[in-house]
């Protein structure tokens, strides 16, 4: 059964103590990230989102809008909290990384359709092909995005296999960009088995 770890006001710091909590609180996030992060090949990563990532991320967007008010901030959880998973599911950042921009450019082109060719596994059960940018549209015709959003939904046996220990693959199948991690590190796969919960 799902559950929803969402984020309230109360759970977000003032600007006023987050500028004096930022340093050791972004220092202690970078810490908790680096077991929610896949590469797949020398271009394209997953990042794991979860209440405390996306709370950095909150945060991090009020501090540099300088935003304080009631409404703004609230706006600011309804765009970014449906990216925390459900207890049922994961939830990542896609990112296409090519660090020359005309390189960026053509790879983008190339690869239309990329983020919905992305997937998961658990076990021996079949692969989760992500769902993707629920949100909004990222992606046309003559190009992909470099960023998406994406939610891998489970069956209940696939939650209860992650929880018990089985071993999780993730890829991507595009024609042009094949690569897959499996099985993932056993710090990653120990990370993502505790986002889920049994369910009822």
């Amino acid at each position: 059964m799902a559950h929803a770890p969402s984020l309230t006001p109360d759970d977000l710091m003032s600007l006023e103590t987050y500028h004096r909590e930022r340093p050791a609180f972004r220092e202690a996030v970078l810490r908790h990230k680096t077991a929610r992060q896949v590469c797949l090949g020398a271009h394209a990563t997953l990042y794991y989102e979860d209440r405390l990532t996306i709370q950095y991320q909150i945060q991090e967007m009020l501090r540099v809008e300088r935003i304080f008010e009631a409404d703004a901030i609230q706006a600011e959880l309804a765009a970014y909290t449906p990216l925390i998973p459900d207890g049922d599911n994961w939830k990542a950042t896609f990112m296409l990384e090519y660090t020359d921009v005309d390189e960026r450019k053509e790879a983008l082109a190339r690869l239309v359709g990329i983020e919905h060719q992305v997937w998961m596994q658990v076990g021996g059960s079949a692969r989760v092909t992500a769902v993707a940018d629920e949100d909004m549209e990222r992606s046309r015709a003559a190009k992909t995005s470099a960023v998406h959003f994406m939610r891998f939904q489970l069956t209940p046996d696939m939650v209860r296999a992650a929880r018990a220990g089985a071993p999780i693959a993730i890829g991507v199948s595009h024609p042009l960009y094949t690569y897959s991690v499996d099985p993932v590190s056993e710090a990653v796969r120990a990370t993502l088995a505790a986002d889920l919960v049994d369910p009822a």
